[in-house]
């Protein structure tokens, strides 16, 4: 077991049509863990990644691919991926600036290994764990999601992952665990934007989920994406993803877990708490302040080839998570 203590702190690309029944496992960015048979049902050909190169020192991972089998569930979507150039290239991760690029050009830096992760609070068994033995025993899967960013585009990503209810059953939460605050690495000799004297952000970046959020089976704890380990620019080595929320509440590079009774303020709340909402639910009928979310720009998209495409409520996962939402007013609370 471990407990060490944790460090001290766009043109269109056409990807290749191949798919990988079977995939070998690389030792990379401290991830080690052991491959298991794939599901025997029909797998769903995806774009594989352009190799990124030796500057993100990404990996291969061994996982189970979607199927058409999880799209009912929510975990397949059959849109069109976006390309792994834009996906890489084009996101808002503010420890490295505030612009686009900004991450694809500068988190090359960052350095994800060792990695450990501090689990706290109402939780049975807390400490201080390396990534290794939090992805020991996670069977890695492929679960292809829609990711919209409250700026209102969108891409479409197949993940690498696991749920992170299983990850916390694992720390056996207790009774009064009633929300899962999540902290993202502070360290700005490797993030600038950390530094940066105009950055609105009370660092280090947090964001949080209610407990039945968190233990919901669309929530995923990401390690890969097209196949790969997930490259700094998108949060290496380990983040999450709530497909039915807006982009900014699935936080990259986590370094701390923490499980609560009562709620803590994140760190879009603190800054502009009347845009960003605890909740942030994918919602068209709820324009942010500043713009309408009835549509959003579906990525690539260039100045005289621009996507535009109707927002669906809960990014099309009312079907699975309106539930967890019964009786609340969702203008209210967003």
């Amino acid at each position: 077991m471990i407990f060490k203590p944790p460090p001290i702190p766009s043109s269109e690309i056409t990807p290749e049509q191949v798919y990988r029944q079977r995939r070998r496992l690389i030792a990379g960015s401290g991830l080690a863990m052991a491959g298991w048979l794939l599901n025997p049902g029909r797998m769903i050909p995806a774009a594989r990644a352009e190799e990124p190169g030796d500057r993100w020192n990404t990996r291969e991972l061994d996982y189970q691919p979607a199927s058409a089998e999880g799209q009912k569930r929510g975990y397949y979507t059959p849109e069109k991926l976006t390309p792994y150039r834009d996906v890489t290239h084009y996101n808002n991760f503010y420890e490295f600036g505030t612009s686009k690029s900004d991450p694809s050009q500068h988190a090359w830096r960052m350095k994800t290994d060792p990695w450990s992760v501090t689990i706290s609070g109402e939780v049975a068994r807390p400490g201080t764990y390396t990534l290794e033995d939090l992805l020991r025993g996670q069977q890695l899967e492929e679960r292809i999601y829609r990711l919209r960013c409250v700026e209102a585009w969108s891409m479409v990503i197949p993940w690498v992952g696991f749920e992170l209810g299983s990850l916390l059953r694992r720390f056996e939460p207790t009774s009064k665990a009633r929300y899962v605050q999540f902290t993202t690495l502070y360290d700005p000799d490797q993030m600038p934007g950390q530094r940066s004297f105009f950055s609105t952000i009370d660092w280090p970046y947090q964001e949080g989920l209610r407990m039945d959020e968190a233990m919901h089976p669309l929530t995923l704890m990401v390690v890969g994406l097209y196949g790969r380990t997930v490259p700094p620019p998108n949060g290496a080595p380990l983040r999450l993803i709530v497909p039915w929320k807006y982009g900014f509440k699935s936080i990259k590079s986590i370094v701390r877990i923490h499980l609560s009774e009562n709620r803590s303020l994140t760190s879009w709340e603190k800054a502009a708490g009347h845009e960003y909402g605890f909740y942030a639910n994918v919602n068209p009928k709820v324009d942010h302040p500043r713009w309408s979310q009835a549509t959003e720009r579906r990525l690539p998209s260039g100045l005289f080839s621009v996507q535009r495409i109707p927002t669906r409520m809960f990014n099309g996962y009312a079907e699975q998570v309106a539930d967890l939402y019964t009786g609340m007013d969702l203008r209210r609370f967003y």
